[in-house]
């Protein structure tokens, strides 16, 4: 099971193979195990479809020809949804070798690389280390820019794709998500920028100190913060609500007011399917 706050470079890159054929998928399914990578085999393209989405995978293998969609369709839906984007490596495949308007297709359709066979395993591997590398590159990248500037912690944009990174797991693994806002009113400091400034520093300081280290965390408002857990369950995220009014009470020295609003959103996979990152925290955020 794969915590999604690990950062990709602590963990096993996840690698989804999509074929019918099982020799030509376990063949690559081998190479890539043997090398560390966590390998997720299906062997449709609507079955490619939803494990892309439920375990977001770091690269995407498709066959050119699976029972029901072809490998450059399931490619340009992928490369139309957010969730994967431009930025996750897609490779498209073939049972024979590669011709030339093959790969057109595939480089039409968004495909990174497109191969046939014979295979050629180490020349396989070389490619998929540098898709990775470039893909974890651009994460770093994008991660920077994700963050609030003030507090370090995550700014609104960067909680709401970790949320849905995390809620993409917990649909897979079948776990609850929780979030937890918090809210300090100091109205001795409201109009005195500086101060307030200087009390959401110590705030989300405060908090990034009480929560797990699996949690994400982000400053949602001047001084408002939004805590994110999987796998926590009502009780759980009642307990972290007290602590986190215990730990910030002295914050505001005295004069400020902790607010505490509680969302839960259910386990069962069904009812996770029909809410999104977006609309979760909305309705935490905007609760009162």
């Amino acid at each position: 099971m794969t915590d999604p706050a690990i950062p990709p470079e602590a963990r096993a890159r996840r690698i989804l193979i999509a074929n019918d054929q099982e020799w030509a998928a376990r063949a690559v399914e081998t190479i890539l195990v043997a090398e560390g990578y966590e390998v997720h085999r299906v062997y449709t393209g609507r079955q490619a479809l939803q494990r892309a989405f439920e375990i977001l995978p770091d690269l995407i293998i498709l066959d050119t020809q699976m029972p029901d969609l072809s490998g450059p369709e399931v490619c340009r839906q992928l490369r139309a949804d957010a969730r994967i984007g431009m930025a996750t490596p897609i490779l498209l495949s073939t049972a024979g070798p590669a011709g030339r308007q093959q790969r057109i297709e595939a480089y039409q359709a968004g495909a990174w690389e497109f191969y046939g066979q014979p295979l050629d395993p180490e020349i396989l591997l070389l490619k998929i280390r540098i898709y990775l590398d470039v893909r974890a590159t651009a994460e770093r990248l994008t991660e920077e820019t994700l963050l609030d500037e003030l507090t370090g912690l995550y700014s609104a944009k960067g909680l709401l794709r970790r949320t849905e990174e995390l809620m993409a797991d917990a649909r897979r693994t079948h776990r609850e998500v929780t979030v937890v806002t918090v809210s300090l009113d100091d109205p001795d400091r409201r109009d005195m920028l500086e101060a307030a400034a200087e009390l959401a520093q110590r705030a989300g300081q405060v908090v990034r100190h009480t929560v797990r280290a699996a949690d994400v965390v982000g400053r949602v408002g001047p001084l408002r913060f939004a805590v994110v857990s999987s796998g926590n369950p009502r009780e759980g995220a009642k307990s972290l609500a007290d602590r986190l009014v215990t730990a910030l009470h002295g914050v505001g020295n005295g004069t400020g007011h902790v607010e505490i609003r509680t969302v839960i959103q259910e386990t069962s996979t069904e009812e996770l399917s029909c809410t999104d990152a977006k609309t979760l925290l909305d309705s935490a955020v905007s609760s009162r």
